[in-house]
């Protein structure tokens, strides 16, 4: 391989998780723009049908393989319904609640610490006394900035309860996946995935909203993102990590999600985080790296593979 060609592939190993780390950040903001315009399920059951036909012309364009077990199909479909039904319902819910979107992003981003408690309890993984550091800060720090929005009005606690049962859907979800669909082509997985994740959402939606969605311009960008920037691009970009073998850096860099998303929301909706709650942010970051971050060889600078 010539110095270009190794610079490149260098270069792309950097910027595409920080890329999709960064596209990721920004579900959380979108979905406060959405979401004056249609009610939680009606908003995520279009998402979820819109995203399964985009995904499903990628599948078949790309002769994507399908998965031919009904045993396979059935486990992709519960990781779908519990990282994208239980996971975005809850923290769409939350937000349509009154719950601050950095805040959401702060409850759900201390997955990396569920996951790996979880990996060790069910897939035997060591966890490491600095994981264990970890996940004390990180919990502290998520129970600092919640007493201290809800002390100043912002946000309920039913809207943090159901940020909470998202936080347990993406970590279960992502323990199950892990464990059950390691297999799957991510394409496909996703079409089935979405499917899945259609069907309690729009059966809520049916019995519980009006289902009426305010097609304004606003909502049309939102929607825009959320199902091509967010559902398809996210997920091809995972794609093509996997296939590069980077999606490990992706995962140390998760706990840039929720300091990223705030930014976003305090450019966006002057959400503010002041001494208390910024203290407690800082401490659910430290906590989420000293669990996520590999650590650094003493004679070299690469990183630990996962």
């Amino acid at each position: 391989m010539t110095s270009t060609s190794q610079e490149n592939t260098n270069l792309l190993a950097i910027l595409a998780p920080c890329t999709f780390v960064l596209i990721w950040s920004t579900g959380f903001v979108f979905a406060k723009m959405a979401l004056p315009y249609a009610e939680t399920m009606t908003l995520l059951a279009t998402r979820f049908l819109l995203a399964v036909g985009l995904l499903l012309l990628i599948s078949l364009i790309w002769k994507a393989k399908w998965p031919r077990d009904p045993m396979q199909v059935l486990h992709i479909a519960v990781a779908g319904i519990l990282l994208h039904a239980t996971y975005l319902g809850g923290v769409f819910a939350s937000i349509e609640l009154g719950l601050q979107a950095g805040v959401a992003a702060l409850i759900v981003g201390i997955q990396p610490l569920l996951v790996a408690f979880a990996a060790g309890i069910f897939l035997k993984e060591k966890i490491t006394t600095r994981q264990w550091i970890g996940l004390i800060l990180g919990v502290s720090g998520v129970i600092l900035v919640v007493w201290a929005k809800l002390e100043n009005g912002l946000g309920t606690p039913l809207g943090v309860s159901i940020a909470i049962l998202a936080l347990f859907g993406i970590s279960i979800g992502t323990v199950y996946q892990k464990r059950f669909c390691g297999e799957m082509d991510l394409r496909t997985g996703a079409v089935i995935q979405y499917a899945a994740a259609s069907i309690p959402t729009g059966i809520l939606a049916y019995f519980t909203e009006s289902m009426i969605i305010n097609w304004t311009g606003e909502m049309v960008f939102a929607m825009f993102w959320l199902v091509v920037v967010l559902s398809v691009g996210a997920i091809s970009l995972l794609y093509i990590l996997i296939r590069k073998g980077a999606a490990s850096k992706v995962s140390s860099m998760f706990f840039l999600v929720p300091p990223t998303a705030a930014l976003m929301a305090w450019v966006l909706y002057d959400e503010t985080f002041r001494s208390t709650a910024l203290v407690g942010m800082t401490m659910t970051v430290i906590g989420v790296a000293l669990v996520n971050l590999r650590p650094i060889k003493k004679l070299g600078l690469r990183t630990r593979p996962s």
